[in-house]
Parts: C-alpha cells; structure tokens; sequence
C-alpha cells in the first residue's frame, strides 16, 4: 500500500526542506568564507642579542582566546618554540570587543539569526498552507457527494482566486445537472400520466363496443390515437431541444413574416408586421412550430381574435401574439412556460397537455432568444418572441 500524505503537509514539506537546503547551503558558503578569511602565513625570526639567528619558520598565527596571538616557530636546535603576543591592555572602562567570526565580528549572532529566521517561515507558512488545501479538501468532499448522488450538494465559495472560481463553477454545473435530471423526471412522470387519459378512452370504448365500430366511435378512437401521436411526437421534441448536443437541423436565413403569415392564414388570426421582410437565423420548421403553438394557445383561450404583430427591435426581430381571453396572473407568467404546467382548471375546460408553451421557449433558447408574457391593454395576455435578427434585415421604407 503506498503512503499518502494530505497536500497540505506535503506542500509544507516542500517549504521546510526549502529552508532546511537554505540554511545548510547558506552554512557551507559561510565555511567557505571562514577559510578564505583565515589570516596569512608570516615570517617569524628569532635572534639572540648577538643578532644571530636562532629558528625561523613560515607559520599562520593561532588566535587564542583570552590569551592572544600565538606563532610556533622551529628553532635551529631541533625545538620547536611558541611566541605568544598577549592582547592589547584595554583602558578603564572600556568593554572587551566582540568576538571576531568568519565574516567579521558577530558571525555567531548571524548564524542564530538565520536558524530563527528559517523556523519563523516554517511556523508561518503552515496555517496559509492548511488554509488553501482546506478549500481543495472541501471542494473534494463536495463533488464526492456529488458524484455518489447528491445532486443537492454545493460546496462554499470563500475568496477571490482560482480555487474560488474552481467552486463556483462547480456549483454552476452541479445546479444546471440538477435541473435537467429534476426536468427530466418530471417530464417522465408527466408524460406517463398525460398518456393514460387516451389510452382508457380507447380502452373503455373497445370493451363497450359490441360488432363494428359506428362512425362516432371511429372518430373518437381516431381523435384518441392522433391526441397519443401529438403528445409523443411534442415529448421527444422537448427531449431533443432539451439536450444541448443533439443536432436541431440546419440553421439559415428565415423570413420571419412569411411565416407568421402562413400560419395567421391556417387559424384566421390578424397580422400586422412593417413593410419588408424580418429575417433571423435559425431552423424553419422549429421557428414555425413555435409560432403555431403560440396561435393555437391564443385560439384556445381567447374569446376574441387574435392578433399578430412583427416588428425589428433593435438587433432582435419581436414576435407579439395577444389575445383576449382572461389574460395570465402575473405570478403565473414564468411557470406556464415549464412543461405539464396549466392554469387551474384550464385542463378540463380547455384541452391541451401543457407542452406547448415549454416547447416556445426551448426553441427560443435554441436559437438564442427569448419568450415572455406580459398583460395585454384592456385585457388579454400578449405573448412576446423575441429573436436576434440577421444583419440587414431592417424595414424597408414605405413607398408610395
């Protein structure tokens, strides 16, 4: 079994040894210098007083403390004789000097000096460096619980540097997997219960029927298969706008009105767009599916007609479908746009399985645009599409 050390210790190993390789290397060079700094060789003669020459010798003097310089000299007779200078008499009064080292007076001072120094950085450094590997433990801890199945699990965002924007943009991605498994299941969950409903009715009217079918009973199992093809054919377009990698069709240059012109046609619905053409870019079919769904939701609600209106926006083309139905309460605007979500009621009175409007704004997303409801003047709802419009696609001017 290999040994492991947590990070923080072995980062703080790596800055003792630094110091410990400091003070080791800082000691030799100071060695170094010690013998560099070793006074020279002298010529030491001895004579009698005669002026005869009694021994000489070349020889490196010998600090003695507290007793002076001392030089060993070999003598002509075979002795060898020491020559001691004593130190200088110092005055009344007046202190003894400092002890003289390798770099000069107070060597020894710099040697504990520089042992301090190495533990102080050792000392210090250790709660900066717990400190940032406390976060990376954290940080470790929160995408294990992630990876076992927490979605739920975020961890802390503490400081300004990478690890900090390591976290958040953990925590980004952890919450937009937690949303898409929450929609899925819930998609999941929904679509299971919304295909029920049809498939008792024809159930039901299979087991009550008795010889061939009539042309009422024809038409009911017929309405029932077509309602099971659309809530089908509607869930497996949400599941593919839903994943982010799957390929929506080929994007390319849409006019916009002619569009909605098409469709205002199929249902009777008013259009008023400016003169010229409103061009975006994106998927024709998904464009047109997402102006369908928002004339059929208007239909359905509105005891009025409907109304149409295209207009340029700045660097987006703006979409407006208003009805006069009963409008939307305004706590209920973002949540009609989720999948399976109806108004109170609106399911029995109504129709509809409550995937259209999510479907709008998946395939506004997709083309990197937006869908809203806001409360339309003298009652009603408007729902607004709003799409970046390609370059060059302004109004053109009236002509008389």
């Amino acid at each position: 079994m290999t040994l492991r050390f947590p990070l923080y210790l072995r980062i703080w190993f790596a800055v003792v040894i630094g110091v410990a390789v400091l003070t080791l290397a800082a000691g030799w060079l100071l060695h170094q210098v010690a013998e560099e700094q070793q006074p020279p060789p002298r010529d030491v003669i001895i004579r009698n007083e005669a002026g005869e020459v009694l021994g000489q010798a070349r020889t490196r003097p010998v600090r003695v403390p507290g007793q002076g310089v001392e030089f060993q000299v070999a003598m002509n007779s075979g002795n060898v004789v020491t020559v001691q200078l004593p130190p200088r008499q110092r005055a009344a009064g007046e202190p003894p000097p400092p002890p003289r080292g390798p770099w000069g007076r107070g060597s020894t001072p710099f040697l504990l000096m520089l042992s301090i120094v190495g533990l102080a950085v050792a000392i210090a450094t250790y709660p900066i460096i717990r400190r940032l590997t406390q976060r990376l433990e954290d940080l470790r801890r929160g995408v294990e619980r992630w990876g076992e199945g927490d979605l739920s699990a975020r961890v802390h965002e503490q400081g300004s540097d990478e690890v900090a924007f390591l976290a958040s943009r953990f925590n980004h991605a952890a919450q937009r997997v937690e949303l898409l498994v929450r929609s899925h299941k819930s998609l999941l969950a929904n679509a299971s219960h919304e295909l029920r409903s049809p498939l008792a009715r024809i159930r039901m009217g299979l087991e009550l029927m008795e010889g061939p079918p009539t042309e009422g009973q024809r038409r009911e199992m017929l309405r029932n298969i077509g309602e099971l093809d659309q809530l089908i054919e509607e869930i497996l377009l949400a599941s593919r706008l839903d994943a982010r990698e799957t390929d929506i069709g080929t994007f390319e240059q849409v006019d916009l009105t002619g569009l909605a012109a098409e469709e205002c046609a199929r249902v009777d619905a008013d259009l008023q767009a400016v003169p010229g053409e409103v061009d975006v870019q994106g998927v024709a079919k998904l464009l047109r599916r997402a102006i369908r769904n928002l004339l059929e939701n208007a239909r359905r609600y509105s005891s009025g007609p409907v109304e149409v209106v295209i207009r340029r926006d700045g660097a987006h083309a703006e979409l407006r479908v208003c009805d006069r139905g009963p409008g939307v309460p305004p706590e209920q605007r973002e949540r009609i746009f989720e999948p399976f979500y109806r108004l109170p009621g609106a399911s029995e009175r109504e129709g509809g399985v409550g995937l259209g409007l999510a479907l709008v704004r998946a395939i506004a997303q997709r083309h990197h645009g937006s869908v809203h409801c806001e409360a339309r003047e003298g009652g009603g709802a408007c729902f607004v599409l709003r799409l970046p419009a390609t370059a060059g696609a302004a109004p053109a001017p009236r002509t008389a």
